[in-house]
């Protein structure tokens, strides 16, 4: 695949939809440990209101698909991640502008916009067990691949940094966020934003697969 087109954008976002659903109980179970026990329920809450919105509204460009989704999470969607994520996929609405197609180099440039605006949103660094340190990673690894990879191997490499990030919160103690509360006892578990990115990125992989 040379491209990535507005198709392949409602596909990720119905792929995390479904992502999130099958994953709720997963998600509540790590926001158990380390937060309010409600990030499962509200990612999949808004996820379906992201589907409600793209039923309704058909996006012309990916941009446009990633703007309405942005909206809806920062509406729908509560505690941190609302904000973050809304911000992160408004960010990266921006990076692709009304461009129809996606090429590897805009793909990598929107994944970091993404980052960037989850950190000055958030202001949280690598090492802080947030979903910046599924992100950061991801961004790096995509603007790798991006120099001689096609649009699949980009997405590829950041889905796989993403995980390899949210796998790496487990032993961290949270600086940032609820779970900074706990202290050394935020140890152990991993951070449910850094997860749900990770499943987030995935789907973007089965979307162009």
């Amino acid at each position: 695949m040379a491209v990535l087109d507005v198709t392949w954008a409602v596909k990720w976002l119905t792929l995390s939809a479904q992502a999130m659903a099958e994953h709720r109980a997963y998600l509540i179970e790590l926001d158990r440990a380390i937060g309010d026990s409600d990030h499962g329920e509200n990612m999949d809450r808004g996820f379906q209101a992201v589907l409600d919105k793209l039923s309704e509204t058909p996006p012309g460009t990916p941009g446009v698909a990633l703007k309405l989704t942005a909206m809806t999470l920062m509406s729908k969607v509560g505690g941190a991640a609302g904000p973050l994520y809304g911000t992160a996929f408004l960010r990266a609405a921006t990076s692709l502008g009304e461009s129809a197609e996606i090429d590897p180099a805009a793909l990598a440039n929107a994944l970091a916009a993404a980052r960037d605006g989850i950190v000055a949103r958030g202001k949280a660094e690598p090492g802080d067990k947030t979903m910046v340190d599924a992100w950061t990673p991801a961004a790096e690894a995509a603007r790798k691949a991006a120099v001689d990879g096609d649009v699949l191997a980009v997405l590829v490499a950041a889905a796989e940094a993403a995980e390899a990030g949210a796998v790496a919160t487990d032993p961290l103690v949270a600086r940032k966020g609820r779970a900074s509360y706990l202290g050394e006892r935020s140890a152990g578990h991993r951070d449910p934003g850094a997860a749900s990115s990770a499943l987030i990125l995935r789907a973007a992989v089965g979307a162009a697969a």
